[in-house]
């Protein structure tokens, strides 16, 4: 058909329309022209081409684009017709197919081979098992091609053409002005009927099995990763590739350690002694021992990093660091000697403080001074 007037202004939008005012104007006019609801109607029949004719352009960016920068010139094709697309019209199958039949307004032939449907299967592992790797032996529900008919569903391995459809998988019938196309339904849009269904899969192709299968999980797999498996989903329809396996990892925690991307983290706590004096800490890390020097004088939230020691770098070489922080452990029970010990400890305290000294004589005159 050759339109005539502006396609904005049939839909009744402005040109810096966005594609959900597009969308919404034209399922309006849809809705009010439809030949099903306007019968021996000729004005409303032309409403709802023109309309239909507009939302196929500007529905595309790609050809609204085309049509603001040359018009109509740039849409006409070699017949002197408008190119139809059905494409943008998909959306619309939920509303206006229960309505009129729309999500088979334009057809569709007989199916070639569907892709198999994606698998997911939850897998919980430790922090230990997130760290170093590990396989992992999966019992996998699914559906592969029947061994029996190979797939075909025939225990004869033959189908003969639908005789409803000739084979072309759809059947068309008058709706108003439209010539409308549906699925076949004696063949289901195969095209194809098996008249000796294989009595394993009941004439599907497909079968339910278990599936016992080894996945190896990498180190430094993270919690809510998701693995994907090449062609470990469901087996395809009519020869066509099967779907994928993703895996998705739920990590327990651990009581020591923390993780933060690939970095480590933990707390120890220090004795006061060790905090004053210094001390060598030796740390069970998650390869084995590591030494920690404590510097004397060490005070609470001070945070020491070991290189190299955190978690690997899932995929690449390398692994983060490992952050130790210290925390000074203050006594509540003390024995007899421990007690005698703190004691003498506060009387040369004291005596520093009377020397002008101490710490808190020290704090007190840094205040004062405004420093």
């Amino acid at each position: 058909m050759t339109p005539s007037g502006d396609y904005y202004e049939i839909l009744g939008v402005a040109r810096n329309a966005s594609q959900e005012e597009i969308k919404a104007a034209y399922r309006k006019a849809a809705l009010k022209y439809h030949p099903d609801r306007n019968p021996d109607n000729k004005e409303a029949e032309e409403h709802f081409k023109k309309a239909s004719e507009a939302y196929s352009v500007l529905g595309d960016a790609e050809r609204r684009a085309r049509y603001d920068r040359f018009g109509i010139a740039g849409e006409v094709g070699q017949g002197g017709g408008i190119p139809w697309d059905s494409g943008v019209f998909d959306d619309f199958a939920d509303l206006l197919g229960g309505l009129f039949g729309f999500g088979d307004f334009f057809g569709g032939g007989r199916r070639g081979p569907q892709r198999g449907s994606d698998l997911r299967y939850d897998l919980k592992i430790t922090f230990e098992e997130a760290f170093a790797g590990k396989e992992h032996t999966l019992d996998l529900p699914k559906e592969e091609t029947c061994r029996e008919c190979r797939g075909s569903g025939s225990r004869s391995g033959q189908r003969i053409t639908c005789q409803a459809c000739r084979g072309r998988g759809t059947v068309a019938f008058r709706q108003g002005f439209f010539t409308v196309s549906r699925t076949c339904p004696q063949c289901g849009g195969e095209g194809e009927i098996v008249r000796d269904p294989c009595t394993a899969c009941s004439g599907r192709g497909r079968r339910p099995v278990q599936k016992t299968m080894k996945v190896r999980i990498p180190p430094g797999v993270d919690n809510g990763m998701r693995l994907r498996i090449a062609g470990e989903g469901e087996v395809g329809e009519r020869s066509g590739p099967p779907g994928d396996l993703y895996l998705f990892i739920s990590v327990e925690s651990h009581p020591f350690f923390q993780r933060e991307g690939e970095d480590l983290f933990c707390k120890i706590p220090l004795s006061f002694p060790q905090a004053v004096l210094g001390t060598r800490l030796v740390l069970n890390a998650m390869e084995g021992e590591e030494t920690l020097d404590v510097p004397a004088g060490t005070q609470t939230g001070h945070r020491f990093k070991i290189a190299g020691k955190g978690m690997p770098r899932m995929g690449r070489s390398g692994r983060g660091d490992l952050y130790v922080e210290v925390e000074v452990h203050t006594p509540k029970r003390l024995s007899k000697d421990e007690k005698h010990l703190y004691q003498e400890l506060m009387k040369l305290e004291k005596e520093r403080e009377e020397r002008g000294e101490g710490f808190f004589r020290k704090v007190l005159t840094r205040l004062a001074e405004g420093r």
